[in-house]
């Protein structure tokens, strides 16, 4: 197992370093990049100004009547009117922005950067990329590992369950509850919940925002940790509300299916109960296919699928900072938290390996790939 390990994090690097530079060269070749995005923003302030200039002088008739003039052309070289901005400008901001220099030398002086884990700075958000992701990353990881847990410790149980009790009401009831809660979407969810409990039309029961109240660091450890709790309760009932539907039929479908085989007609007639059965001989079996699906839900929930709840529930986590960077094309934000996440979903993957093993000794990870023992 121990080779199996090493092995995979040797291959972890050429994986790593392939889709960084995929996605690198990809965005960075794309049109409306970082010096585009100030230029327009610096363009449009100097005329905004002129413009404010000109109606200033148009009110105070300038001594002219009202038809002074106002040269454009004359506002130390940044603003020429209809031209745009002047090319040294434009040279100018494509230095700040490292744009000067060949896409393969910007490409390999990230790297060496990111191997120190040196982000730089942001681009638009005048701050450490570092502290950016200092910032946000508490919300994800509080979102991420909470709604995870809550999904799998309510649909693995529930799914044995409904294993067992194939064809009743039980299973028919839950088995629709679970589908109503997958067809509504968790944004929707989520303006539910706060039109109900934060104070939206109902009751103002939850807070609406944020992660802590104020005054955190003045509360004892069991206020803060109810503190901490009851402003994340929303935002994890919306986050995990779609999530119960296909983990639960996963678990359902896996032990129905070890169910029917004859090793546990076998163990039946030996005179062993239904719940020997079932954790002694179905249950690791049944579950190495619902392990195989915890590196992507991890995934899903730390990043992708928090996206919206934080906007709506004004979390400021890694979801939503790397969903602005993109918006802006604030490329070290951008590709920091690319970099973050493809190196958790590959150090996921592993560990997605190593539980299996646990889950069932039999399985092992030999140099000619996974047996049964």
């Amino acid at each position: 197992m121990l080779t199996y390990i090493l092995r995979r994090l040797v291959l972890l690097v050429p994986t790593f370093l392939g889709i960084i530079a995929l996605n690198f060269f990809v965005i960075q070749s794309a049109p409306g990049g970082p010096v585009e995005q100030y230029l327009l923003r610096l363009e449009g302030a100097d005329k905004a100004f002129m413009e404010r200039i000109g109606a200033e002088s148009s009110d105070s008739g300038g001594g002219m009547g009202g038809t002074q003039s106002f040269d454009a052309g004359t506002t130390d070289g940044l603003y020429k009117g209809n031209r745009g901005l002047s090319p040294e400008v434009v040279e100018e901001v494509s230095r700040m922005y490292g744009f000067d220099r060949p896409i393969h030398e910007r490409f390999f002086l990230m790297l060496r950067n990111y191997l120190s884990f040196d982000f730089g700075d942001s681009f638009f958000k005048g701050r450490s990329v570092m502290q950016l992701l200092g910032d946000s990353l508490p919300v994800s990881v509080s979102l991420g590992v909470w709604s995870t847990l809550i999904i799998y410790m309510v649909s693995i149980p529930l799914g044995i369950c409904r294993a067992v009790r194939q064809g009743t009401r039980f299973d028919a009831v839950t088995g629709t509850l679970v589908v109503i809660g997958d067809a509504i979407p968790g944004f929707l969810f989520a303006v539910l919940l706060i039109v109900l409990f934060a104070g939206g039309s109902y009751w103002s029961i939850f807070p609406l925002r944020g992660l802590v109240s104020p005054g955190f660091e003045q509360m004892t450890l069991w206020q803060q940790i109810a503190d901490y709790f009851w402003h994340m309760a929303l935002p994890l009932t919306a986050l995990v509300i779609g999530g119960f539907a296909t983990l639960t039929t996963l678990t359902r479908n896996s032990f129905l299916d070890e169910i029917h085989k004859q090793y546990t007609a076998t163990a039946l007639a030996k005179g062993l109960t239904m719940g020997q059965v079932l954790y002694r001989h179905v249950f690791r079996n049944a579950m190495l296919i619902v392990i195989a699906g915890f590196p992507s839900t991890f995934i899903h929930m730390f990043f992708t699928g928090s996206v919206l709840i934080e906007v709506i529930f004004s979390l400021n986590g890694l979801g939503l900072l790397g969903f602005e960077a993109a918006m802006t094309r604030d490329y070290p934000v951008m590709f920091a938290t690319l970099y973050l996440f493809t190196l958790l979903g590959l150090l996921t993957r592993i560990l997605s390996d190593i539980t299996y093993s646990m889950v069932d000794p039999r399985i092992t990870f030999g140099s000619r790939g996974v047996s049964r023992g």
